[in-house]
């Protein structure tokens, strides 16, 4: 039997999976060009216990039931030694067409092996534009981004969705400083994040790690950047960065 871990998301939902929509989300094709890169080769030692894969089969769930259909995203992250190393983000509902048909987009992402699916749009030096919670905006949340004085916000549903929002270039940081979002919810974006030299980390600044063992919520928050991840840290509010 496989040794590797495998850890899912645990939010009820009332989704049919057998559904004609459910199963067109299942992908059945393969990219050859993906298919001939080569595994980074700081990744071929690894030993299938010393993996971890994140799932979250419907993340977004309650914008799923609102609607929201673009803010769902389907997350599959893969850490070894307690670290996101790999990671894929699948939006069944990326787009729509003339006539309601929908098309999904696939972003994938491993450390040494770059980022594909998608084209980066970089971002003006300087602009600070910051994507958080739609629905839990707690004072904590609130003030953490005042405080980085932001030239905008942008707030979605789905941890996943705002990790897109990050690795795309349409926001500069990811900043929720508050517990709420667990492993699953991280660990793919947090891969595809690294995977373009940004950077997550709790809103202390230390790493999210993500061994089998580990609890599943990330109670000290999240802050994800591209770039200038150390001046978003250093707006995180005292009485925050003294919680434990």
């Amino acid at each position: 039997s496989s040794g590797i871990n495998a850890e899912y998301g645990e939010e009820d939902d009332d989704c049919d999976y057998s559904s004609d929509e459910a199963q067109s989300m299942v992908i059945r094709e393969t990219s050859p060009e993906v298919l001939a890169l080569s595994c980074p080769e700081d990744l071929t030692s690894i030993k299938e216990e010393d993996l971890v894969i994140w799932v979250d089969p419907l993340d977004g769930t309650k914008e799923f039931t609102q609607g929201r259909k673009q803010d769902v995203t389907v997350l599959i992250g893969i850490a070894a030694y307690g670290n996101a190393v790999g990671g894929v983000i699948y939006q069944p509902w990326y787009s729509q067409k003339e006539g309601g048909e929908n098309t999904g987009r696939v972003m994938w992402g491993a450390v040494g092996l770059g980022a594909h699916g998608f084209t980066r749009a970089e971002p003006p030096a300087g602009r600070k534009v910051i994507t958080t919670t739609r629905s839990h905006m707690q004072k904590s949340v609130q003030d953490a981004i005042d405080s980085c004085k932001p030239d905008s916000l942008i707030q979605i549903g789905g941890s996943g969705s705002k990790c897109v929002l990050v690795a795309d270039g349409t926001a500069d940081a990811y900043l929720f400083a508050s517990p709420g979002t667990k492993k699953w919810d991280t660990c793919a974006g947090e891969a595809i994040i690294k995977a373009l030299g940004g950077t997550m980390t709790d809103v202390h600044g230390g790493p999210i790690k993500y061994d089998a063992d580990v609890e599943f919520p990330n109670r000290k928050g999240v802050l994800a950047t591209i770039r200038n991840h150390d001046f978003y840290l250093s707006k995180i509010p005292s009485d925050i960065m003294e919680r434990k």
